[in-house]
């Protein structure tokens, strides 16, 4: 069959349905049929927008045609994560509708069943009547036949008509309950769909931020194996250019710089630092801010001048590995009866006698003030070769930014010899492989000379700021 006689043939159906039942008239008075002819064009237009959801409109062919369809599709497809909700939204509610045409067409074919039933109830009825129509004619001259049967007829159609008011009531009724069913049906369809959607929403909105934190952590940890990595080869391009100077240098005498400092006066230098540097108990809850930085240290930590033993106690009770070197017999002896691992040693000669990369950390406190000048990088030179890579360097000395410790600090010490400037010191761990850098001062000069606090505070906080300073370091 043609497509043309197919369509003849549906339209004449539909035309012999609606003369069957014009105006969805079921015979009934006051009851019809739902007409479905405009939900259906409805849901016949709104299957075409879903279907069409991600294509292209056509148009005339040409040049411009091509990159305007090309970047209408690009565009598409990026969106198509963006709309895919919308589109199984869509399809849940075409699905939606066509369960309703489907319980209104179950529900009108009911309604057209029970119309066929009353019509020919209805029938019957006129046929009987008609029938006693034609029994009372004949038997009109029977007076009291006919009496009893006026009332015997009375009666009946008294009970017929209670029994057609009560069927149509039930009727009534059943069409109501119906219609409620389908209402609480369709209302719990969408509450769970609603549900479903605010669920799914709320998962997809946790895995994005649980997604964004482990993308921000990955950056982070990738910005600092860059930064790690950009630094150690800053500093191996400067060690070459330098070593290539040096060797394009003419040679020249080299003199010995590794003199001696200033030999030590004949003092108590225990009651010297009890009375200039502080009690231990002050010094050692100092120096636990500083042994915390070394938690995790895969080797052991060495002290350079450990004195009276406070860092190293300190790292004693942060579960730390750490051993200490000074000069003076009488600090090494005050170390060990504390139990603590330390021993007489000259720092320099000390480093040289370590393999290389065998320390796991550096602590160094009001040392290299003592040493000549000349001699602060050789020692920073010896930790860059003695740290294992990534092992920290924590060096404390008096802070030459700050005017006050030279009116009443730095030289009380008799050995010391230069203040080292921070900038200075910072130079010299960047030159022997040493980044991560970073200063922090330390003793603020006005809780010793409150007299300080009258200044204004940016000249304060310019000239007089913190009487030391700690410089950490990490080796490359």
């Amino acid at each position: 069959m043609r497509d043309e006689e197919l369509t003849a043939a549906i339209r004449e159906v539909q035309e012999r349905a609606r003369a069957r039942t014009p105006n969805g008239d079921l015979g009934l008075e006051g009851v019809s049929a739902p007409d479905l002819m405009p939900l259906l064009h409805a849901r016949d237009a709104a299957e075409a927008k879903v279907a069409a959801i991600g294509t292209v409109n056509p148009r005339p062919a040409g040049l411009k045609n091509s990159i305007a369809q090309f970047l209408k599709r690009l565009i598409a497809r990026g969106l198509d994560w963006h709309v895919r909700e919308q589109v199984e939204f869509n399809r849940a509610a075409m699905a939606c509708v066509q369960a309703s045409l489907e319980a209104l067409n179950g529900l009108s074919r009911g309604l057209a069943a029970m119309a066929s039933h009353h019509r020919q109830l209805r029938e019957e009825m006129e046929a009987r009547e008609r029938q006693l129509r034609v029994e009372l004619a004949s038997y009109a001259q029977e007076a009291e036949e006919l009496k009893d049967v006026r009332r015997h007829w009375a009666e009946w159609r008294t009970g017929f008509e209670e029994r057609r008011a009560a069927s149509e009531i039930h009727m009534l009724r059943t069409i109501s309950e119906l219609q409620g069913a389908f209402q609480h049906r369709v209302t719990l369809l969408e509450q769970s769909y609603h549900e479903l959607a605010r669920q799914q929403h709320g998962e997809f909105t946790a895995a994005l931020e649980r997604n964004t934190v482990q993308v921000q952590q990955r950056l982070w940890q990738d910005l600092q194996k860059v930064r790690a990595e950009y630094e150690q080869l800053i500093y191996s391009e400067l060690r070459l250019l330098r070593q290539r100077g040096a060797a394009q240098a003419p040679a020249r005498p080299v003199e010995d710089v590794r003199q001696a400092g200033p030999a030590a006066a004949p003092i108590d230098w225990l009651r010297f630092a009890d009375v200039f540097r502080g009690p231990e108990e002050r010094i050692r809850e100092h120096q636990r801010r500083h042994a915390a930085k070394f938690r995790g240290a895969a080797l052991e930590v060495l002290d350079l001048g450990c004195g009276r033993g406070e860092f190293l106690e300190a790292a004693r009770d942060a579960g730390i590995p750490a051993r200490g070197i000074d000069l003076s017999q009488e600090s090494i002896g005050l170390c060990r009866s504390k139990g603590l691992n330390a021993e007489r040693a000259d720092l320099f000669e000390h480093l040289a006698g370590l393999l290389d990369r065998s320390l796991g950390g550096v602590f160094c406190s009001q040392v290299v003030e003592h040493l000549p000048p000349e001699r602060v990088p050789e020692l920073v030179n010896l930790l860059g070769a003695k740290l294992h890579p990534g092992a920290l360097a924590v060096i404390e000395t008096p802070n030459p930014e700050c005017l006050a410790i030279f009116a009443s600090h730095f030289y009380i010490d008799p050995t010391h010899t230069r203040p080292v400037p921070a900038r200075l010191l910072r130079f010299y761990l960047e030159e022997a492989g040493f980044g991560h850098v970073e200063i922090e001062t330390l003793e603020p000069a006005v809780e010793s000379m409150p007299a300080l606090a009258e200044l204004p505070a940016p000249l304060r906080e310019a000239f007089f700021g913190g009487l030391d300073y700690a410089i950490c370091a990490r080796k490359l």
